[in-house]
């Protein structure tokens, strides 16, 4: 009899051990992907910004368009020009000649109205602009353009020339002219004179007759 309810006794803890532990084990376990962030695809370096001019040389006086590329969209960028003198005589610029022969480059000439060396300009959605400029000085222009949100920046050249000038007129320039109109004259003067010996002697000599 003591046996039996030794043995009830001890089912009956067992029994109520096990209740908590299968109770844990019926509830579910959260999945390692409903707790984790899904993987995010690796970066890729941003495109390089580039900017370009329609026309690498120009004259003094005419426009050039900028164009910019791969700033960022709808962004501010601004340009900034620095400027190196030219050192030697512009290509097509013809040099002045001295009386005694030897020749000078003729100096560039700025004009008076001066074209800003710091501006801005407006991308699209696709971070592109255009721009206009016109140089008022010669020398090797460099445009440098930096976005104010992206910060991406990129630089172009511009080689402005001196417009064509005529040859000035100097002392030797004249001179030749001048020598060859005086003989000229000269040669008339002489013809003129042998005309009228010739007239006159031939009106003498028929009335002689």
């Amino acid at each position: 009899m003591r046996l039996s309810r030794i043995i009830m006794a001890l089912t009956v803890g067992l029994a109520v051990v096990a209740v908590p532990t299968a109770a844990g084990a019926a509830q579910p376990q959260p999945t390692p992907s409903a707790t984790t962030d899904p993987p995010q695809p690796p970066p890729y370096p941003p495109t390089a910004a580039s900017l370009t001019v329609n026309r690498p040389t120009i004259y003094l006086g005419e426009t050039v368009v900028l164009t910019g590329t791969n700033f960022g969209p709808n962004e501010t960028v601004d340009i900034t020009v620095t400027v190196t003198p030219q050192a030697a005589p512009a290509g097509g610029v013809a040099p002045a000649r001295r009386s005694d022969g030897s020749t000078v480059a003729m100096a560039p000439v700025a004009y008076q109205a001066s074209a800003p060396l710091h501006f801005t300009a407006y991308t699209d959605a696709q971070g592109r602009f255009t721009k206009t400029y016109k140089p008022s000085v010669t020398g090797l222009l460099t445009f440098t353009a930096t976005g104010r949100e992206s910060g991406r920046t990129a630089s172009t050249e511009l080689r402005v020339l001196h417009k064509k000038q005529p040859l000035p007129v100097t002392g030797d320039s004249l001179g030749t002219p001048m020598k060859l109109g005086g003989g000229l004259v000269g040669a008339g003067a002489v013809m003129l004179l042998l005309t009228l010996a010739w007239r006159r002697r031939q009106r003498f000599g028929g009335a002689a007759h």
